[in-house]
């Protein structure tokens, strides 16, 4: 991988986005990760409070939302396809309401595993004014049991036959474990089946052999022990994840620099920011992940999916809270930008 491997300018076809994105129907993806819920209380402030200095909110609505992985689920669904999320919920009433949200929603629950020596992961936010104001994270940390392991991978090996690809979303909450990681891949390889993750830092460099690896800058300078300022930093961070993990691709996220797309064939590619108002950045990994894999599921170019996806998180950043990609919006937006590369050279 050297500098004069870089892509000068890969597009994408308004034809080709539209028979892409129709293929995204129906395309069944497996989602294995940490489960949360995400609750949201908005209201106003007025004053402040008499027994601290703190802003007293005034609550006008609230609700609760899936997370986590389970937002990734989200996006999978309204981006056309059939999502089928495996992960752990205690045996609490956050669990339960959890579950409720799935059948809401149309989502299976088969793949749903009590485990009541944790507690259901929550992040409840405040907003006033369109603003965050505090957040308050319930959760267990700690890794599953065994015997909670060995649950999330047989249910993987139960559904592998039938999905077209499987997303692993960790959030260092515990259901992502070394042996969950390496069995599910590994599975995942016998079939032939598209692996994607989105990695945090404790297992950054345990997701080996899978066919795109896709961590943010912020995760990439803190493992790498470095600051990715210049072409050639990013140069030897991607030459070096592609290398130890043996991946087919690394897509790494840089906020509002875009992203840098690594390919085993020594590709590196750049790609622009597309976002014209950025509201609130929560939540754009998962979409960015869920777009990718469909895409490719879908049969996209590495090259084409990072492109679609990075149109996908460039729609979802101009929300305040964690909304999915609609298929539409994804489509509308991709058309408007197809006359233009968005590559850097």
């Amino acid at each position: 991988m050297s500098p004069d491997n870089k892509n000068t300018g890969p597009s994408i076809s308004q034809r080709r986005i539209r028979d892409l994105s129709a293929g995204f129907k129906g395309k069944r993806v497996a989602i294995v990760g940490d489960l949360m819920i995400d609750r949201y209380f908005w209201g106003v402030v007025s004053r402040v409070s008499p027994e601290a200095p703190v802003p007293v909110v005034e609550i006008s609505s609230e609700h609760a939302r899936l997370g986590g992985a389970a937002n990734v689920a989200n996006n999978i669904q309204t981006l056309g396809g059939d999502p089928v999320l495996i992960g752990l919920v205690g045996d609490d009433h956050a669990g339960e309401v959890f579950v409720e949200l799935l059948r809401e929603q149309g989502l299976t629950t088969s793949g749903i595993i009590v485990d009541p020596s944790r507690r259901t992961t929550s992040k409840t936010r405040v907003i006033a004014h369109g603003q965050h104001v505090v957040r308050i994270d319930q959760e267990t940390r700690a890794d599953c049991s065994e015997q909670h392991e060995q649950r999330i991978i047989d249910e993987v090996r139960r559904v592998i036959h039938s999905i077209d690809a499987m997303i692993l979303e960790d959030y260092n909450k515990g259901a992502i474990t070394r042996n969950v990681i390496r069995e599910t891949i590994e599975i995942a390889q016998n079939n032939k089946t598209i692996v994607t993750v989105d990695p945090k830092f404790e297992h950054f460099f345990e997701y080996k052999n899978v066919t795109v690896f896709k961590p943010n800058r912020r995760e990439t300078e803190e493992v790498l022990g470095g600051r990715l300022r210049t072409d050639e930093d990013l140069l030897k961070a991607g030459r070096r994840i592609v290398n130890e993990l043996r991946a087919e691709n690394v897509l790494l996220t840089r906020g509002e620099d875009g992203m840098s797309l690594f390919e085993a064939g020594g590709m590196m590619t750049h790609i622009k920011p597309v976002a014209d108002n950025v509201q609130d950045v929560s939540g754009a990994g998962d979409t960015v992940i869920a777009t990718l894999t469909m895409a490719l599921a879908a049969g996209a170019t590495i090259q084409e999916a990072a492109m679609l996806s990075n149109y996908a998180g460039g729609v979802v950043v101009g929300s305040v809270g964690i909304v999915p990609i609609k298929l539409e919006e994804l489509v509308e937006v991709a058309l408007r930008h197809s006359k233009n590369s968005h590559v850097k050279s």
